[in-house]
């Protein structure tokens, strides 16, 4: 058998290129494609330097996905088996602020890649979404079931591609469309040469911690402590970015073995609930650094609690997550030392 094709979009981000890396090893030939807005090129080539002797397997290319004809150049050029759908912009407080931007590109660019993906009779997908589109539930785990409502403009961008793909698979039953929703992605390849590098501001706890341990922040701010949960602290379901590639890989297996999987959703978490308090100590455990906290309110709309119910990946895609908070911590703290300012240097902080 051939190696299939995989176009893996955003390929250059945090989960990008951990997935690239687990699919290079698994025997598949990828090409990524990232407008490089949100992400570093040189992800991309450490990924490679790490597949080995399976780089060759790699090919990358700068495009915007709302660019119709250069994505059309691409799909010419190569026969793709699939699509892996991580590129978009993710940041929830920027999203509030800018929400035509995240409309523009996360929809837009959604729109253009599922109508070049039809074009080349190209009609299998595994797409990125979230556990933002559960908005703040009422009761956990969040099971697959749960209503859907989102609050704020990137879950909601999340929201209606998910329904885009429902709708699309509706009218084309040649389509087979497997939707992930992931909850708390953390931690780095176990090489520490590959993580997660936001650009300005970071959006969610652990690389505030990373940038505490290393210096750049001075204090870790925590919103709220009077939670109803075993410290006060708000409760969260991480995730090692190594599990969350490998549930790609087990979605593209199930894609590839089912003919009738229609489009099918799956939660990607552990499965259990880890305290922002919980975390920190974890990671001053695994760094032997302290984190200064200062306790702020809450933030509105912040959730209590929220984590997965996995039972229905493991019992349909054959995948759970294998790491605890501690390899997450030891392996976040692995890449954070060994590349402090994350694939930049000190004077590209903005």
């Amino acid at each position: 058998m051939a190696p299939k094709n995989i176009l893996v979009t955003g390929g250059a981000g945090y989960i990008g290129s951990h997935t690239v890396l687990q699919l290079l090893q698994e025997g598949f030939r990828v090409v990524a494609l990232d407008n490089l807005d949100n992400s570093s090129f040189i992800a991309i080539k450490r990924a490679a330097e790490l597949a080995g002797d399976a780089e060759k397997n790699l090919s990358f290319q700068k495009v915007d996905l709302r660019d119709k004809e250069a994505l059309s150049k691409v799909f010419d050029t190569i026969k793709f088996d699939a699509v892996i759908h991580f590129a978009g912009l993710k940041a929830v407080g920027e999203s509030v602020q800018k929400p035509l931007l995240y409309y523009n590109n996360n929809l837009v660019g959604t729109i253009t890649l599922l109508e070049v993906m039809n074009a080349h009779g190209c009609k299998n997908l595994v797409f990125s979404s979230s556990a933002t589109v559960y908005g703040w539930p009422k009761q956990v785990p969040c099971t697959e079931e749960f209503p859907l409502s989102a609050a704020n403009p990137y879950g909601r961008t999340k929201l209606i591609i998910e329904e885009m793909c429902r709708d699309i698979q509706k009218s084309d039953s040649e389509w087979k469309i497997i939707l992930l929703r992931y909850f708390n992605p953390i931690g780095a390849h176990p090489s520490g040469y590959i993580g997660e590098d936001p650009r300005g501001i970071p959006n969610n706890l652990m690389p505030f911690i990373q940038q505490v341990a290393v210096g750049r922040k001075a204090e870790l701010m925590v919103f709220g402590n009077d939670y109803n949960t075993k410290d006060g602290t708000g409760v969260r379901d991480y995730i090692h970015v190594v599990d969350l590639a490998d549930g790609h890989i087990s979605a593209l297996e199930k894609l590839f073995s089912d003919q009738n999987i229609g489009c099918e959703v799956y939660n990607l978490g552990t499965g259990k609930g880890t305290s922002v308090l919980e975390m920190v100590s974890a990671f001053e455990k695994a760094s032997g650094k302290s984190i200064p906290l200062v306790m702020c309110t809450r933030r509105p709309g912040d959730a209590e609690i929220v984590y997965a119910s996995t039972d229905k990946a493991d019992r349909e895609l054959k995948w759970r997550a294998k790491h605890g908070i501690e390899e997450m911590c030891r392996d976040q703290w692995n890449w954070a030392s060994k590349n402090p300012w994350g694939y930049g240097f000190p004077e590209s902080e903005s």
